[in-house]
């Protein structure tokens, strides 16, 4: 094989090893997801969605076969009472900056689950932003995981 082609062939495999989003300026961090238990017909994605673009986005879907309906959702106080409601306008991503997907806060809701959740699965979700587009996510199923746990620094 002649050194060009052998050039060609190295570029060709290094861009097949690239994750899905590469090129995109959104990158998620730290995601994981979870269910009350074996038994729940509901869970939730938690991540830190970073952009390092200069234009701000906005999640505004995710889908994934591991429910029946996926919506964001956050909490809100509805007097001494939190509630979880759907965010349709989806969640704003500025450039430069960071949106936090946390426990108690805003997250990805999966809704009428086909199938437990289970300790050490990993979920596939697509998360739609307005301009990034689709982004396609491994989610790593863990229940062990406290709320008060802090996010880990690790990219994905």
């Amino acid at each position: 094989m002649s050194f060009k082609a052998k050039i060609l062939a190295a570029t060709a495999a290094a861009a097949f090893a690239l994750p899905a989003f590469a090129g995109s300026e959104i990158t998620i961090e730290d995601p994981y997801a979870r269910a009350a238990g074996m038994t729940a017909v509901a869970g939730a994605a938690f991540f830190i969605i970073h952009n390092t673009g200069d234009e701000d986005d906005r999640l505004v879907a995710a889908e994934s076969d591991i429910s029946k309906r996926v919506e964001l959702h956050t909490h809100i106080a509805d007097g001494d009472v939190m509630r979880m409601v759907e965010v349709e306008e989806g969640f704003p991503v500025p450039a430069g900056g960071t949106h936090v997907l946390k426990r108690g806060g805003d997250h990805v809701m999966f809704m009428g689950l086909n199938a437990p959740m289970k300790q050490g699965d990993t979920i596939d979700v697509t998360l739609i932003f307005e301009k990034a587009g689709p982004i396609e996510v491994e989610i790593p199923v863990d229940l062990e995981r406290g709320a008060d746990m802090t996010m880990q620094s690790t990219s994905h």
